[in-house]
């Protein structure tokens, strides 16, 4: 099984309010993602890039991953984001408008170069219509140590400006294709699939339809930009008590003296595999997982 990590709940927050970095500290979400990009203004980019490294070096979110979306590497700031961020170690760099796998290896190249920890990892944003065309081949580099992919994350404003697809549409129907082949790509490589915002985040029944959805659909989690969206990203993403306990009981089954050496068992009025065991173990590890970051 590969390394389980809660990302029910991924809130983006902009690197030059003070006052949001240190709310941060104080919400029950499984990822801080500090934006350097869109989030901040280009004349309060210097002051951001400083801010956010030193409250990742302070260490000021506690047992919350933390990532920190750069400017582009063909951005007048990339460079400087990444040789002022690496070093404060947080546990992603979120590199922004992937297009192609090359962008993925010329910010692994920079940061072997910097002397980046080992367990320093990389998120790529899947932002564009040329990323949709080459999603397998950009998720791919999972298998490049030196690229350090360990996440999708997909950019549905970007995506849909660039295509003149609407947004708004219940149910995403003109992004589905493009959301699937993301998440197709990301476990053919078994790595984390991240559902892009939902705009209108005073809308909470709407949010939590979308948040149902893309789990349905095989996210890991849900991109947020509101703290109110924390509760229902992390309720709708994250195992159940009831599903904990499903979990608990085909695992006890599966290692019932009966069941040895059989393919398949009854198990409360259905067939279970070996594919069964595995999902139930991945559920009581996740569950496990959430426990430890609120402990």
């Amino acid at each position: 099984m590969t390394e389980i990590r809660p990302r029910r709940s991924i809130l983006s927050l902009p690197g030059s309010s003070p006052r949001m970095l240190e709310k941060a500290a104080t919400l029950p979400v499984d990822v801080v993602m500090l934006d350097l990009e869109d989030a901040v203004a280009p004349e309060a980019k210097d002051e951001a890039r400083a801010r956010v490294a030193e409250a990742i070096t302070a260490r000021s979110f506690g047992r919350r991953e933390v990532a920190v979306r750069i400017n582009s590497l063909e951005s007048p700031w990339g460079e400087a984001d990444l040789a002022a961020i690496a070093p404060a170690n947080p546990d992603a760099i979120v590199v922004p408008k992937v297009h192609r796998t090359d962008d993925l290896v010329a910010v692994g190249f920079r940061l072997r170069r910097l002397g980046a920890p080992p367990a320093l990892r990389v998120w790529a944003m899947i932002e564009s219509p040329l990323a949709i065309l080459e999603i397998g081949s950009i998720a791919s580099a999972a298998r490049d140590i030196d690229t350090r992919l360990a996440c999708l994350v997909l950019g549905p404003n970007d995506l849909a400006r660039a295509s003149r697809v609407r947004l708004g549409v219940p149910g995403r129907p003109a992004l589905m294709p493009w959301l699937m082949s993301a998440v197709a790509a990301a476990r053919a490589y078994e790595i984390d699939v991240i559902d892009g915002i939902y705009n209108a985040f005073r809308d909470e029944a709407g949010f939590r339809a979308e948040c149902e959805q893309g789990r349905d659909c095989g996210f890991d989690g849900k991109m947020l930009i509101h703290p109110s969206q924390i509760e229902t990203a992390n309720a709708v993403f994250g195992p159940t008590e009831a599903g904990i306990a499903e979990a608990r009981a085909i695992l006890d089954a599966v290692a019932a003296p009966e069941a040895q050496g059989r393919g398949a068992i009854p198990f409360e009025g259905r067939m279970i595999e070996r594919l069964h065991a595995d999902e139930a173990r991945r559920t009581i590890a996740m569950a496990e997982a959430i426990a430890a970051r609120r402990a």
